[in-house]
């Protein structure tokens, strides 16, 4: 059964940098998508990025479109979101999922925006904290 860890959060002043890691166990990453979600408490949660992992094909939200870069590692099973320039509005809850349901085109910019679809991803992390301070 396929689980995400999510690793790397923390606490980083406004223009700093981290590097998120979704580690993934019990089944090989390719042909799934993998996207980063982010949450503040109160609030929807929202795609920030995604990425086919077996074609590199990648999607972002616009307010960090040139901030941040998601790659993946195949050897290592793990989907990396680089998050430079990071700003107060970055703060949240970060949670990595796993989706190989959809189908189509478009279906990497589709499992980030997408809100109804996310009931039907193979796997959620458990989240990690970024708190950018002003």
């Amino acid at each position: 059964q396929l689980q995400l860890v999510e690793s790397g959060g923390g606490l980083v002043q406004t223009g700093g940098s981290l590097r998120l890691s979704c580690t993934a166990s019990g089944v090989t990453l390719d042909g799934y998508r993998i996207g980063w979600f982010r949450q503040v408490q109160g609030q929807e949660r929202e795609g920030v990025s995604c990425i086919s992992v077996s074609d590199g094909e990648t999607y972002y939200l616009n307010s960090v479109a040139g901030r941040f870069t998601i790659s993946r590692d195949s050897a290592k099973n793990t989907v990396y979101l680089q998050m430079n320039d990071l700003k107060p509005e970055d703060t949240a809850v970060y949670y990595c999922a796993a989706d190989r349901a959809l189908f189509g085109l478009g279906v990497v910019q589709t499992m980030c925006t997408g809100k109804a679809i996310r009931r039907n991803f193979a796997a959620w992390g458990q989240g990690t904290l970024v708190t950018v301070s002003s």
